[in-house]
């Protein structure tokens, strides 16, 4: 306990450091503004913040009336924080409650709210946070990783989200939409070049083709080169480069007021490093990283590639019937995987003598692959929509998914010529679900607004699983099948009190529903896990505000839940094997905070924050400990010779308790169409846990990462030309873990730091 208390002393002082650079430059800038203070009051036309528009009701409606913890992203914050090339996981602690971490590196993100979430990295695995791209379900944990690009907004939505969104969404929501087509002729272009040779374009062109016809084209491209020397093999820049591309076309048919249609086609291809795994980095222990740890150096003997290719289509049609507006939503998804690495992160083993291992104890290697060679995904939601019905609104609607998946896993004998495969293991699984749903507000009063709205899913799932050829001379397993099905009511009840124009409050009680999951990873074990369903009560209440004449907006929630029957994945272990549990209960509580200022018309602040106290309640739930030396602090029992880890009383995996973030951009105009400004961006949080059971090896220390940027622009905004660098402290944290074989992990990306310019039209 001691060794802990100084290294999170060590850390909180590095952190209370960072936060005074970051602040200095709000200081000094709001120094300068001094000197116009009297000017900037006596304005007659002061700078406010525009009006945030979000649909996490499904319709637009201002942020401040949602009974809904949310913060939105959009415009200069999401090209800033997106400006080193980084992929989805640049969100994490950017948002009060939300983390975001992958052990597959670019293609495969986790996401966690509230400290809901799932470490599992089955390409199979099931989430209980939905990601919806442009309406459309990213059920697939690869669909989730589709680049961010010329994007209109981002916004999270936390708490359970079973009514309107219902697939997967106990936890909440992230919800992207892409910029629409414009009749008006407009676009923009952005390159940038920076450290590792990258090189990130991304750009758009819209435009009317008809006068009812508009169509938009964005592309996406980046590409890293490797930078990692090994010196196993002796090769230089050997590995963590990628190449990726992402295309994004749509048609948007406007024929009259009362029809529209929009087309949407999509595709990305990426081809790079799987996550890099670095053999016994971690302080036996301790944690955190060994003093001699050199990100630009590792030592491994096993191929680490990955290659992906995902591509969709979508369509939404709106009719008005006059009194209501009729919906339909269908989309298509397909993607293909292959990421190949070196699990044991080192080279050699043990009982190959002396000398023949490293770094560190390497006692038997592991390399392995997993691929989806198989994939696709079907949707089609119908909706009715109330149109103006004054004091009472509502809407309704049926919900179809389907997905038919194929998961292929390998593994390899680095020690063979060739690296020939010795293992081969696969799962299939059908999904079929629907849903009818209905929701609904009325205006009690000018002030108070109910809302209430309730779902009925079924789901059901026909899996199989099969190995044909185990690394370790075991026979064949022959098929395993297993057919969950299941049917659950989601609901929300919710009061908006308007005290004022500019304040509101709202309390929300929710039920949210995650359907029957399955593991079927046979290469390391012989039978196949089912998790059933697990459901969640959350209440929240919270204010939101604008205030000072619009120049400070501000939203502060406080919420408790209670979930049953928790799906959860063991992880690991010694014996290197995924299950699936259900824990009996779990609790959370915690509060979350967002403002956004004006401090004078030059400069802007935002800050966030939030407290995620995760506890496991389940005196039977046990897990396999760590087979690589680990120090484990939970009480241990031990049944037919293996040593497990009791859970109970545990935080959730990948949770942390405290997320901190803030911006700053200050600008100094120069003469009526120029200026110059200065952004700085800081995201923290506290140290989580990697796996299930509690080990000081995985837990990771706090992480705090800050961004700045300087630039120019001129002509109104048209055109822009900025230097910016991202983990500027160049901090360097273990991020996760690999437990089963030596203390073995992965870590953040490093500095980056890199020029941009900037077209808009």
């Amino acid at each position: 306990m001691f060794k802990h208390s100084q290294r999170g002393s060590a850390r909180a002082t590095r952190s209370l450091l960072a936060c005074a650079i970051a602040l200095a430059l709000p200081a000094t800038a709001a120094q300068a503004q001094d000197a116009d203070a009297d000017s900037e009051q006596a304005s007659s036309n002061p700078v406010q913040l525009d009006s945030v528009p979000v649909t996490a009701q499904r319709r637009s409606e201002n942020i401040k009336d949602v009974p809904i913890s949310i913060t939105a992203l959009s415009g200069e914050k999401l090209d800033i924080i997106g400006s080193g090339g980084d992929d989805i996981r640049v969100l994490a602690s950017r948002v009060p409650s939300l983390n975001i971490e992958s052990s597959f590196g670019r293609a495969f993100p986790r996401f966690y709210i509230r400290g809901l979430g799932n470490t599992d990295f089955d390409l199979n695995a099931s989430q209980p946070v939905s990601l919806i791209y442009d309406d459309i379900v990213q059920e697939n944990p690869i669909l989730k990783g589709f680049p961010m690009f010329d994007l209109d907004q981002i916004e999270v939505l936390r708490g359970p989200q079973g009514t309107l969104f219902g697939r997967n969404t106990p936890a909440g929501v992230v919800k992207l939409d892409s910029a629409k087509p414009t009749q008006e002729t407009e676009g923009y272009g952005q390159i940038s070049y920076g450290r590792f040779n990258a090189v990130n374009f991304e750009g758009a062109l819209s435009g009317g083709l008809t006068p009812v016809v508009s169509g938009r084209v964005s592309a996406l491209y980046q590409r890293r080169d490797d930078y990692v020397d090994n010196t196993f093999t002796g090769e230089n820049d050997a590995l963590e480069g990628f190449d990726e591309t992402a295309v994004r076309a749509q048609l948007l048919f406007e024929p009259s007021d009362d029809f529209y249609a929009l087309a949407n086609v999509h595709l990305r291809h990426l081809d790079g490093t799987a996550r890099l795994f670095r053999a016994n980095i971690i302080r036996p222990g301790i944690g955190d990283l060994v003093g001699d740890f050199k990100r630009s150096k590792v030592a491994i003997d096993g191929v680490n590639d990955q290659e992906l290719d995902t591509y969709g289509a979508n369509l939404k049609m709106r009719w008005n019937l006059g009194r209501m507006n009729l919906y339909s939503i269908t989309g298509y998804e397909n993607a293909e995987v292959i990421s190949r690495g070196d699990i044991d992160g080192g080279f050699g083993a043990a009982f190959l003598g002396p000398g023949n291992f490293g770094p560190g104890f390497i006692p038997f290697p592991a390399e392995s692959a997993d691929g989806l060679p198989s994939h696709e995904q079907i949707t089609q939601e119908f909706r009715l929509e109330s149109n103006e019905w004054g004091r009472f609104d509502w809407q309704a609607g049926l919900y179809y998914f389907y997905e038919d998946i194929t998961v292929d896993s390998f593994n390899f004998d680095t020690f063979a010529p060739g690296r020939p495969q010795n293992g081969f293991a696969r799962q299939t699984q059908e999904n079929n679900a629907w849903a009818v749903f209905a929701s609904g507000d009325y205006d009690i009063t000018e002030q108070l607004k109910l809302r209430a709205g309730v779902r009925y899913t079924s789901d059901d799932k026909n899996f199989t699983a099969e190995r044909t050829v185990s690394p370790f001379g075991a026979p064949p397993t022959g098929i395993i099948t297993a057919n969950p099905n299941d049917t659950d009511v989601s609901w929300d009840a919710s009061l908006v009190w308007a005290s004022s124009e500019n304040v509101s409050y709202f309390g929300r009680v929710a039920r949210g529903y995650r359907a029957p999951s399955l593991q079927g990873r046979l290469l390391f074990g012989d039978t196949i896990s089912e998790a059933k369903s697990e459901s969640v009560i959350s209440y929240e209440a919270g204010i939101k505000t604008q205030l000072l004449d619009n120049r400070l907006r501000a939203s502060f929630t406080v919420f408790y839940y209670d979930m049953s029957d928790q799906q959860l994945t063991a992880v690991g272990g010694g014996a290197n094997f995924n299950r699936l549990v259900n824990a009996d209960e779990t609790v959370g509580q915690g509060f979350e905070f967002d403002l956004e200022a004006y401090i004078t018309d030059n400069l802007l602040v935002t800050f966030g924050a939030s407290r995620n106290d995760t506890e496991i309640h389940d005196r039977n739930l046990t897990t396999q400990i760590c087979g690589s030396g680990c120090t484990v602090t939970n009480e241990t029992i031990v049944v037919d010779g293996v040593t497990l880890a009791k859970l109970d009383g545990n935080r959730l995996p990948q949770a942390p308790e405290w997320v901190t973030n803030m911006t700053a951009r200050y600008s100094i105009p120069i003469g009526d169409d120029a200026e110059i400004f200065f952004y700085t961006d800081w995201a923290y949080r506290s140290e989580v846990n990697f796996f299930l059971y509690n080990s000081p090896e995985f837990t990771g220390a706090p992480l705090l990462e800050g961004g700045l940027r300087t630039g120019y622009n001129w002509d109104y905004g048209k055109y822009e030309v900025a230097v910016f660098g991202r983990n500027i402290l160049n901090e360097k944290e273990v991020v996760g873990g690999i437990d089963f074989n030596n203390l073995t992990g992965f870590v953040n990306e490093p500095a980056f730091y890199g020029i941009e310019f900037t077209a808009r039209f």
